[in-house]
């Protein structure tokens, strides 16, 4: 049994396919679920100057990650499913070392992740943070694709 359930949303559909099946999971099991949302700087790059991005422009992508997982916790509260949400900055690192040092810290039982599934050269050029989790995790991880 699953006591402790993180699921990692960031608004997209495969991102709500794996938060549905977590909350299913969790209300059959009576388990607690954690939703993360990790406000990903990462992608932001510097000019020729070297400055930075703006901080209105991190702001806004906080207000925007609020914002998901208000919405991620009403979906899973409209199933009478315990839910605590937590927003975390990447500051530069990968996602996938941010999810694993949140399952870590909370003690998660099972991490829930929608994919892309990619393969071929979008998987090379974009990565799997959801490989990367699999690969490293030391609790099990459920991986849901969205149906096609």
């Amino acid at each position: 049994m699953y006591e402790r359930i993180l699921v990692p949303v960031d608004g997209s559909e495969t991102s709500k396919r794996g938060l549905a099946e977590a909350t299913r999971l969790a209300r059959e099991q009576g388990s607690g679920l954690r939703c993360l949302h990790v406000v990903d700087a990462h992608f932001l790059t510097f000019d020729c100057l070297g400055i930075g991005y703006q901080s209105n422009l991190m702001e806004s992508m906080r207000e925007n990650g609020r914002a998901i997982l208000e919405e991620a916790s009403e979906r899973v509260k409209e199933n009478g499913v315990p839910v605590e949400c937590v927003m975390k900055d990447s500051g530069g690192r990968r996602v996938s070392e941010m999810i694993l040092e949140e399952a870590g810290s909370w003690g998660a039982d099972l991490i829930v992740m929608g994919t892309h599934g990619r393969r071929g050269l979008s998987h090379l050029a974009l990565g799997s943070d959801a490989e990367l989790v699999v690969r490293d995790s030391p609790v099990p991880v459920l991986l849901v694709r969205i149906a096609r």
